[in-house]
Order: structure tokens, then sequence, then C-alpha cells
């Protein structure tokens, strides 16, 4: 962790390992939590491997969805760590944006459920700082939350 290119996020959440997995891996569990609320996500893609793609649609009103995420797994460990980048489009063409970044979600065991961590890594302390007053903590922290929500309230049959 690069203090002056990375920003980071730390959370307990009080569900199994594999369900917060499953929630990250299926598109419509990602679906459910990915956008901060009340905005809607639409998955057009999710090919959860190495160079698959990572492509996601907004739209605040439910009806007309427009772009929101153009981007490519670098990593899948089942269960563990999920990599991506947006330096790279779904086509494998470097991207072009106002904050190109690479994000590393980790997952581990804890007594109360899955260790879960975020590690969004910038390209220079510009690209750092651009993300951080665009509400890097709002947006990461709202759709963890989300997330946490989602998978501590999924009932199991």
């Amino acid at each position: 962790m690069n203090p002056d290119l990375d920003l980071t996020l730390h959370r307990v959440i009080h569900a199994p390992r594999t369900r917060v997995w499953n929630a990250w891996t299926d598109p419509d569990s990602l679906a459910c939590w990915w956008l901060p609320a009340p905005a809607r996500c639409r998955v057009e893609r999710l090919e959860v491997r190495p160079v698959g793609a990572f492509v996601t649609r907004m739209s605040e009103d439910g009806t007309e969805f427009v772009p929101h995420l153009d981007a490519c797994f670098l990593l899948a460990d089942r269960n563990e760590r999920l990599v991506f980048t947006t330096a790279l489009d779904s086509a494998l063409r470097p991207a072009a944006g106002d904050i190109l970044m690479t994000a590393e979600i980790t997952l581990r065991d804890h007594p109360e459920g899955t260790d879960y961590r975020v590690l969004v890594r910038h390209g220079d302390p510009a690209a750092r700082a651009r993300h951080q007053e665009l509400g890097f903590e709002y947006g990461w922290g709202t759709v963890t939350g989300q997330l946490a929500a989602f998978v501590e309230n999924e009932v199991r049959v």
C-alpha cells in the first residue's frame, strides 16, 4: 500500500466468504448492490477470470441505462481475491477516463464472518486525489455497506 497512490477500505462482513464471493461473481447478485442506491445497476458482462470482461450500466430512474464501468479482471482467486482494472476496457484496449485504477478485493476468514479489504491503486498522486475528490469513501463505502446488507440478510433454504 502506497499512501500517495492508493485508497483503501476495510470492513468485517458478518457472512461467510463464499457468500461474499458469490455476491461479487453472480451477475444478478452484483446488480443488487454494486451502485449506491437509489441508482440501479444492470450487469452487461461479468466474466470472472483473468482478462474477463466486467461491464455494467447504471440508471438513476430505472428506465434509461447509461455506461458505468467497462473494465477487465486481471485475477480471480475463488473465495479469496478479485483484481480488476479500468486501465483496460473489456476488449483489452487501453482505456481513457477520469479515473484509471486497479482494484483488489481481498476476502479472508474472520471470527465474525469475512475480513473484507479493498485496495484501489492509481498511477499517480493526481489520479488518487481526483478519485478521492469524486467521492471514493462515499461510493465504495456505500456499496460495501450494501454488499454487507445483501449477504448478511440473505436467507438460505
